[in-house]
């Protein structure tokens, strides 16, 4: 069990971090099938900033990525959706969602 209670989850041989991501995703796949939603993807890596190195190339600073839980296509509204399945908005989590819009552009949608 994790530091906030999240019970690892395996659903269709994908092992998720949460019952509740696993829900989800079971719904997504209907919504894919329906032919509401397309391009189905999970654990999508954004670059929020890139990593920083010193005059030598050595780096002094990681890149800071998000990681979305579920990226896809809405057909109806036709764009592109960034969600996570969120039990817990840590610090960190608030930081980044606010790097995203601001970086990138994009609003992430939480369940």
């Amino acid at each position: 069990m994790s530091k906030y209670r999240a019970k690892k989850t395996i659903c269709n041989g994908e092992t998720f971090d949460s019952r509740k991501e696993a829900a989800r995703y079971r719904e997504l796949l209907l919504l894919e099938k329906a032919g509401k939603i397309s391009n189905l993807r999970r654990q999508v890596k954004f670059e929020l900033l890139p990593k920083q190195t010193d005059e030598n190339g050595k780096c002094i600073e990681k890149a800071c990525t998000y990681k979305a839980d579920f990226v896809y296509r809405d057909n109806e509204l036709n764009r592109e959706i960034v969600e996570d399945v969120k039990g817990m908005r840590t610090d960190v989590y608030k930081i980044k969602r606010k790097l995203m819009l601001y970086m990138r552009g994009i609003r992430i949608s939480e369940v």
